[in-house]
């Protein structure tokens, strides 16, 4: 199979379910960014060396392409039944475990006084990169929750996991050794 379709060549795409849209469309632009925010943890994985740590991050990998594939269908579509029906779809127990993650993080953490300024090592500095690329993916989703229904579960997790990244990004600096800076105006 060919990577190259050609059908893109004029400035559209097409969504799960046939539908022909622009590339600059919200909807384009949200599983484009998820996509991006994948491809970064990609990067943070390979500065990290704490299994544990890696094996979070592959985890949160696949819950990113859940998200594109529920992002990447047309308003209605439904995926074929099957076996990974279950399987692709964002869940409370996902958002709960984020959640269960950076409590347990935060116990072996200082307290937060000020903003941080974002930096420290290398997976630490990329963990902030890729929080704010989270971020903006979550608020093309909320654009794209305007515009067409998306499971409420979607939301909540670009939420929690922009919060994940800022503890795991911290969590790892103070492993490191690495000081937080203080912003002090």
């Amino acid at each position: 199979m060919k990577i190259y379709t050609k059908t893109g060549d004029q400035g559209e795409t097409s969504l799960l379910g046939g539908a022909r849209v622009s590339k600059e469309d919200i909807q384009i632009e949200a599983y484009g960014t998820v996509d991006e925010l994948n491809s970064l943890l990609g990067v943070v994985l390979a500065f990290l060396e704490d299994p544990k740590l890696c094996e979070w991050l592959l985890e949160i990998q696949g819950h990113l392409f859940v998200a594109g594939t529920e992002l990447a269908k047309k308003e209605g579509y439904e995926l074929p039944k099957g076996k990974k029906e279950k399987a692709l779809k964002i869940t409370h127990q996902m958002i709960e475990e984020l959640e269960k993650r950076m409590d347990e993080m935060e116990e072996s953490l200082p307290p937060l006084k000020s903003f941080i300024l974002p930096g420290g090592g290398k997976g630490g500095a990329m963990l902030h990169l890729a929080r704010t690329v989270c971020r903006r993916a979550e608020r093309l989703v909320v654009a794209l929750s305007k515009k067409r229904k998306l499971p409420p579960e979607i939301l909540i997790y670009f939420n929690r996991l922009s919060d994940f990244l800022f503890v795991l990004a911290r969590y790892i600096n103070h492993q490191e050794g690495k000081e937080e800076v203080p912003w002090n105006p």
